[in-house]
């Protein structure tokens, strides 16, 4: 005998809200400028060779794009050999940010986090999804957690079917 129950989909039903950090990822390309390409045997500067270097170097290889600027050598390099680059980026990047590329996604995830409206969590049971296609870095799980905390009623990870608790807000607490 076929049944016609209607299924009902109960996790969109649900006061859940999700917030997924990979839909926060950058849309540009991300490149890395390191100097130690511009250094002699990659260890020394010579201002002058590295000054020419950079003036004859073709910089619309970084046209648009998200630049993590960094050394990635053990050279102890003056702070005006990563201020002159930055010179010479900034006309064609996008955004240029000091450190690694992992450096770059976690600034760039916590200045998104930041202009994310916290107060419209408030009393809300937030899941915060945890698969994703793109290297969404711990740091921006962590920022988030912190930011939502004393607004939601309770915050997970993971999705909506399965999700682990992290924060369950009892009476009278913030």
């Amino acid at each position: 005998m076929a049944t016609t129950e209607k299924l009902i989909n109960r996790v969109a039903n649900s006061r859940l809200k999700t917030i997924n950090l990979e839909k926060f990822f950058p849309k540009e390309e991300i490149a890395e400028f390191d100097l130690k390409n511009f250094l002699f045997k990659e260890l020394l500067l010579r201002e002058k060779d590295y000054r020419d270097a950079l003036k004859e170097y073709d910089w619309e290889e970084f046209e648009g794009k998200l630049v993590a600027l960094h050394c990635s050598t053990d050279a102890i390099l003056p702070t005006w050999a990563f201020m002159l680059a930055a010179s010479y980026l900034q006309p064609v990047a996008k955004n240029i940010f000091f450190g690694t590329k992992t450096d770059l996604l976690e600034k760039y995830f916590r200045d998104e986090i930041q202009k994310i409206d916290i107060e419209k969590y408030e009393d809300e049971l937030i899941v915060i999804k945890g698969c994703s296609n793109h290297p969404v870095p711990v740091s921006a799980y962590v920022e988030l957690t912190s930011a939502l905390r004393p607004f939601a009623r309770s915050i997970m990870f993971g999705e909506a079917c399965s999700a682990v608790p992290i924060f369950k807000k009892t009476r009278g607490r913030r």
